[in-house]
């Protein structure tokens, strides 16, 4: 199946014009008329993973290799390491990022994962007006995310109301209205801010938080003639 086809099929489930301004989702290595022999989904890239398969793999990741303009590609170093191995195996990269954040992952993670009841959602934010209690609520990120332990702001017993932006949502703390917001990579100055304001955060990690993209992926590809695998990239960070 060729590259270019998989692209046009992804932009209707997921328009790449939704994505952010600063974001890179859309192809990182490879040639649109490149035959696909199979695509595997993941969060991101690693080097296990390209020595792993094949020519003509395509990797489908949440997460884009390339942020920024590279002006300079030292081998040594990340990301040119890795671009260097995909480039050498004849490998493809794909990212959808903060246009698959607003159509699918939010609320996957919200309805489904979690089971809340959305009653709103505007962008990153998925939002449910229930009432919650504290203990429970924590037990059940906790078991849901797989956490050791739970990093909580200004604990509440009883809630009223919960958020909830994947991966990284500190910078929207402002736009929540309701008690609990349920983020990853909490920054100090963000919580200090929440415990200033009265309301409730829980860090649910980056890693965590994100790491069903690949599921939800690999159903919406079951149409295609092509095999879909499933590998979750390593989460760099170990509990000790």
């Amino acid at each position: 199946m060729k590259l270019q086809a998989i692209i046009e099929y992804l932009d209707t489930i997921s328009s790449f014009e939704l994505q952010e301004s600063w974001d890179n989702s859309g192809l990182i290595v490879g040639e649109k008329e490149q035959e696909v022999e199979q695509i595997v989904v993941s969060i991101d890239i690693d080097e296990v993973m390209i020595e792993k398969f094949s020519q003509n793999t395509l990797f489908l990741v949440h997460h884009p290799l390339i942020f920024k303009g590279l002006k300079r590609l030292d081998f040594a170093k990340y990301p040119a390491n890795l671009l260097r191995k995909l480039i050498k195996k004849d490998q493809m990269l794909l990212a959808m990022h903060t246009n698959f954040d607003k159509t699918h992952l939010n609320r996957y993670v919200f309805e489904e994962v979690l089971g809340f009841h959305l009653d709103e959602e505007k962008d990153f934010i998925c939002i449910s007006k229930e009432t919650f209690n504290g203990k429970e609520l924590i037990e059940k990120i906790k078991d849901v995310f797989n956490l050791e332990y739970l990093k909580v702001v200004n604990y509440k017993e009883k809630i009223y109301g919960v958020a909830l932006t994947t991966g990284s949502g500190g910078s929207l703390i402002d736009f929540i209205d309701v008690d609990c917001y349920l983020t990853g990579d909490i920054k100090y100055h963000d919580a200090m801010k929440a415990l200033s304001e009265g309301k409730m955060l829980c860090d649910i990690g980056h890693f965590e938080s994100e790491r069903f993209f690949a599921n939800i992926m690999q159903n919406l590809l079951k149409t295609l003639p092509i095999s879909v695998i499933i590998t979750q990239s390593q989460n760099p960070f170990q509990i000790l």
